[in-house]
């Protein structure tokens, strides 16, 4: 056999492999996709939940209508997560520009024994954190209740006064009818995390 013959026989022994690698790519990222369109809404995170915000106002889910919501939880006794996530979340709103209108920010207490409305009004008012920004806090039971409805997590770690929690430190982006739209992880930069949220604002 010539090694024309054997140069044709290997190129197109590469064409099939690419083929079939193409194929392969195109139906795992279809099943993804249709895996992510079939979720059910129940196992999601978000749902009902009454708390108290800043103000001393009751507040419930319908407030994260008309508009996409970033949900962060944490306490105003974190040290480092909280603070950093929230100042990010400052930044995002700015890389929104025009957008930013159509965005807010809720910041969820997981620590109701210290967090009074009073005290996340303070906090939230401080320097660096997002305008705007809407606290809330809440019993014992019905901060338990939010926390289990969006699937996240908070721990307590030690006694006495100085305390801490354990707690998911994730973003959650819900979309302007409340519901589950994407979350994201601590670590992200304003930047990629406003990239993203512009993306879910024009449905991509």
């Amino acid at each position: 056999m010539t090694k024309f013959r054997l140069a044709i026989i290997g190129a197109a022994f590469l064409a099939l492999i690419g083929l079939a690698g193409l194929n392969y790519y195109l139906n795992l990222n279809g099943a993804q996709r249709n895996a992510s369109v079939d979720l059910d809404p129940s196992k999601l995170p978000g749902g009902a939940f009454t708390l108290t915000d800043q103000n001393g106002q009751v507040v419930t889910e319908a407030a994260l209508n008309g508009k996409w919501t970033a949900v962060f939880f944490g306490y105003t006794y974190c040290p480092d997560f909280c603070p950093l996530t929230l100042q990010a979340l400052a930044q995002v709103q700015t890389q929104l520009g025009g957008k930013a209108k159509d965005f807010q920010i809720v910041f969820i207490s997981v620590d109701p024994a210290r967090d009074t409305p009073a005290s996340l009004k303070a906090y939230l008012d401080s320097g660096g954190m997002p305008k705007g920004a809407i606290g809330l806090t809440g019993t014992p039971d019905q901060v338990a209740s939010v926390v289990k409805a969006y699937r996240t997590t908070a721990s307590k770690v030690g006694e006495g006064d100085a305390y801490t929690y354990q707690h998911t430190t994730a973003v959650y982006l819900m979309d302007p009818r409340g519901r589950y739209n994407s979350s994201y992880a601590y670590g992200l930069s304003p930047a990629e995390m406003a990239g993203m949220i512009k993306d879910a604002m024009a449905g991509k």
